[in-house]
């Protein structure tokens, strides 16, 4: 398969700015951007005029449940969800079936990702209460950053030890990223909520339960042991207006080259859904943390525009719709979202509430910069040609018959996009081209400057 190519009359959006001009690819690199390439012998060449051309979208919080629970998805069918809407590479969380905590179990992940994956991949190492020593041993280059769980997980995976978190925080090698929830404030809750529905608790209780309270004093702790240590801190998942004020605004690299030591994220379905939306949804959206007012939803995109949130990513997370319709106890949180991710949030510029610059720089050059991502994750000439082009003239009515996730289904489903993805590379190479995948494609490791 060629990984030549000539992306002809495209408005590329990159660092900051929009731009006509073509983009040639060779060997699977960015080999020149400019205006008026002529093609080469044994280049393809496409006509990108009316298209976004942007560097593809690295999603660094999902979960492929591989290995363990593939019985409701995998990377291969993932990777390639990923690939149709314009991820070119993902970091995946530790809380598989065995956890991630050591750097075999670590490895074993990259293997069977080598083989399945469609597009770039990358494993955290989770952290427990008893596995310091195998944290401070992490060679930096091997992970993106350490997952700390400040709330409830599955598995082994809760750190609330007092003394472990210190320890995680002063010796971790690579950047740390948390879940913030408090456990005890969550317990007491859903105890209450137990007393008065029993086991028919609604789902528009899960916002009440999993509350606002229980994630500004996990965030504030988290805030306060990097602080305490100078540690490299990311905070997952921002659901609420609350915990907004503890991020500063502004750029996540200053004028003299300074990088943000605490940053944060938030997920498109905390951009797109809000609590009126579980008397029509149910636990189909109930997710960790949980899905709060309009009022939240608005001020969180708002701190996306002023770049107080750093990164906008997913939380992919597939469950079975069988799993879904259990009651509240029983229902699993969390969403599959990568296949329209790209489009869920580029709604937000349609509406007018981000530029298509920022969101480029949320989704995909952030991501780069806070992991040290080598090469990958801007339109530069010599960095690797992941790839995406957006029509944003041609709309995209979401169905389930289309879904790739192997959970077969989705939140969007019956959401119209007002855009729709043109054309996804991996590496160079076209893995999908509006309508079809390419199956022989397989993504890198990613790899990491520090």
């Amino acid at each position: 398969m060629s990984t030549d190519w000539l992306i002809k009359n495209a408005e590329l959006v990159n660092e900051g700015r929009r731009f006509h001009a073509d983009l040639r690819v060779k060997d699977g690199r960015i080999d020149a951007i400019a205006g008026d390439l002529d093609a080469r012998p044994g280049e393809q060449v496409i006509d990108a005029a009316g298209l976004w051309l942007l560097p593809g979208m690295i999603d660094d919080q999902v979960h492929f449940r591989e290995p363990g629970l593939t019985h409701k998805a995998d990377t291969w069918h993932e990777s390639r969800a990923c690939a149709a809407g314009g991820i070119t590479s993902f970091m995946e969380m530790p809380n598989t079936r065995p956890p991630a905590l050591d750097r075999d179990t670590l490895e074993a992940k990259y293997a069977r990702a080598a083989e399945t994956s469609a597009v770039n991949y990358a494993y955290y190492m989770g952290a427990s209460n008893d596995n310091l020593e195998a944290i401070k041993a992490l060679d930096p280059l091997a992970a993106p950053g350490v997952k700390v769980f400040m709330g409830a997980s599955t598995g082994n995976m809760l750190v609330d030890n007092p003394e472990t978190l210190d320890g995680i925080f002063a010796h971790c090698p690579t950047p740390i990223i948390t879940h913030c929830e408090d456990t005890p404030m969550i317990d007491a809750l859903h105890a209450k909520a137990r007393e008065k529905y029993g086991e028919d608790i609604p789902a528009r209780e899960h916002p009440l339960i999993r509350s606002r309270e229980a994630c500004i004093k996990s965030t504030r702790l988290a805030i306060s042991l990097a602080q305490r240590h100078g540690t490299r801190l990311h905070v997952l998942h921002i659901s609420t207006a609350d915990e907004l004020a503890l991020f500063q605004p502004g750029p996540l690299v200053g004028q003299d080259g300074t990088r943000k030591k605490i940053t944060a994220e938030t997920c498109v379905h905390f951009l797109h859904f809000d609590d009126a939306d579980y008397e029509r949804l149910g636990f189909l959206i109930k997710c960790n943390p949980a899905i709060k007012t309009a009022a939240d939803r608005e001020a969180i995109t708002r701190a996306l525009a002023e770049g107080r949130i750093d990164v906008l990513a997913t939380d992919h997370a597939p469950h079975l719709l069988d799993e879904k319709a259990m009651k509240y106890d029983k229902a699993p949180s969390g969403l599959p979202l990568v296949q329209f991710a790209l489009q869920a949030a580029l709604q937000r510029v349609f509406e007018g509430k981000l530029s298509l610059e920022r969101v480029v720089e949320a989704v995909t050059h952030a991501p780069a910069t806070l992991f040290d991502v080598k090469e990958r994750g801007f339109l530069r000439e010599g960095y690797a040609a992941d790839l995406v082009l957006v029509d944003p003239r041609k709309p995209h009515l979401v169905r389930r018959e289309e879904v790739l996730s192997k959970c077969g289904w989705s939140p969007f489903e019956g959401q119209t996009f007002a855009s729709s993805i043109a054309g996804t590379f991996v590496n160079g190479r076209r893995v999908w081209d509006g309508s079809k995948l390419d199956d022989s494609v397989r993504g890198q490791r990613l790899a990491f400057a520090r």
